[in-house]
């Protein structure tokens, strides 16, 4: 029987909020050696995952029945549900909720909220909610504690506890798993920021990070996605520049990361779930204490015209090879945020069609993995044609195989690879 003290708060039974890219590889992993419990509200996700069958790509089939299988000796259980009532037995709780931004560019937390509310309407006492969900500092005390004590009647740090450990999931990739990464954790006491370490290190093989708050440890992930943003912000800023002199950025940097201590990156379209989603957290944490952070809001306005500059520039080779962009037909590959994942979220895939058919090109699209809407309303190919343009938008494994040439209409046909993943070729446009 749980007692109210800090000291009964038991580490065994794990309910997992959330199976997506972050919630289900928790799930697993963590079923190795607890009895866990995935939660999701989507029915559809939790029949999906029942059937052996992880849609994002992140968990195998053979790795996904091995857990649900539950018949191995000296091994934890996981089973699935979107019943919220049968979390009522847990003692840890990972909430893993994805947090957007609304069309205003403000933090979208009611998914955050409402699975505060949910777990609060479960959870006895002595329960420890743990949070991965990413979000700006001061985020889990001040909005996600009192939604659970609101639910629950319960005292914050009497009769539960909170933890923060900002997920660091790399969609796509197989070699840097969620084991492989190390790992920030905090807690709302001392004691409960130790439990939360000692819980992810059960798991973590790369190590973990115990964080002096929670709210050092909300800022760590924000830190990490706006460095990204702004410095590929600055590349994308050095193209802008470059192609109106009239040489290319690619040329540029293989020429400057001769020196040692040069960071090459690459320009591209900056989309998905963290990297154009989380400065907006802290831009929006920053004018809450009345600061304009001119870096980070500078970082984003210059990702943010990527699509509508290699628009143009495809166009303008268009029109330079003697071709009316109205009878143009173009194949566009590629729609997910980036190489080798499925997800379709924040892609600036979709904004480079948009600018694309508003100079009035024929749009064909094509991807391989991502899981397409029907609400897209996209012209999908599987068997291609021949192009007056192909522009390599998202460079999958598929794609790098590929015979170019054999989808190119004609002389003045082109292929636009931005990202300059293929060989070289006279056909090919870069930056």
């Amino acid at each position: 029987m749980h007692k109210n003290t800090l000291g009964d708060i038991i580490m065994k039974r794990l309910a997992i909020i959330g199976l997506g890219y972050v919630g289900l590889p928790l799930a697993v992993e963590f079923s190795k050696k607890n009895i866990v419990v995935g939660f999701d509200i989507s029915q559809k996700r939790i029949n999906e995952l029942s059937a052996g069958h992880d849609g994002t790509l992140e968990i195998s089939e053979h790795d996904l029945q091995r857990a649900l299988a539950n018949d191995e000796p000296n091994r934890g259980t996981l089973s699935l549900t979107s019943d919220i009532v049968t979390l009522a037995d847990c003692d840890v709780f990972i909430i893993t909720v994805p947090t957007d931004i609304d069309e205003f560019k403000a933090p979208d937390l009611h998914p955050l909220k409402f699975a505060s509310r949910s777990v609060g309407g479960v959870m006895r006492r002595g329960a420890l909610v743990i949070y991965e969900s990413t979000t700006y500092p001061g985020c889990t005390e001040e909005v996600c504690v009192p939604e659970l004590e609101k639910a629950s009647g319960f005292t914050f740090n009497k009769d539960f506890f909170v933890g923060y450990s900002p997920e660091r999931i790399v969609p796509g990739d197989k070699v840097l798993g969620l084991t492989n990464i190390p790992k920030v954790t905090s807690g709302s006491t001392s004691d409960i920021a130790l439990k939360v370490d000692e819980l992810y290190s059960s798991i973590i093989v790369a190590g973990t990070h115990s964080a002096p708050s929670i709210k050092v440890a909300e800022a760590s992930k924000l830190v990490e996605n706006c460095q990204r943003d702004v410095n590929i912000s600055f590349i994308n800023e050095l193209a802008y520049i470059f192609d109106r002199i009239g040489i290319s950025v690619f040329d540029v940097l293989d020429a400057a990361s001769t020196k040692w201590n040069f960071i090459k990156l690459i320009p591209g379209l900056v989309g998905g779930h963290c990297i154009s989603v989380d400065p907006h957290y802290m831009v929006h944490k920053a004018q809450a204490l009345n600061y304009h952070p001119e870096v980070i809001t500078s970082g984003r306005r210059v990702n943010e015209k990527m699509p509508a500059f290699l628009a143009s520039k495809l166009v303008k080779e268009v029109i330079r090879l003697g071709k009316s962009p109205m009878a143009c037909k173009c194949l566009l590959l590629g729609l997910t945020f980036k190489e080798d994942c499925p997800d379709m979220r924040n892609s600036k895939s979709l904004e480079l069609i948009k600018e694309l058919k508003d100079f009035g090109l024929e749009i064909e699209v094509h991807d391989p993995v991502a899981r397409l809407s029907s609400d897209l309303n996209l012209k999908i190919v599987e068997d291609f044609s021949r192009y007056d343009v192909v522009v390599l938008a998202v460079p999958h494994k598929e794609y790098l195989d590929m015979s170019f040439d054999d989808l190119l209409k004609d002389d003045k046909s082109f292929v636009f690879d931005f990202k300059r993943a293929l060989p070289d070729q006279d056909w090919i446009l870069i930056l």
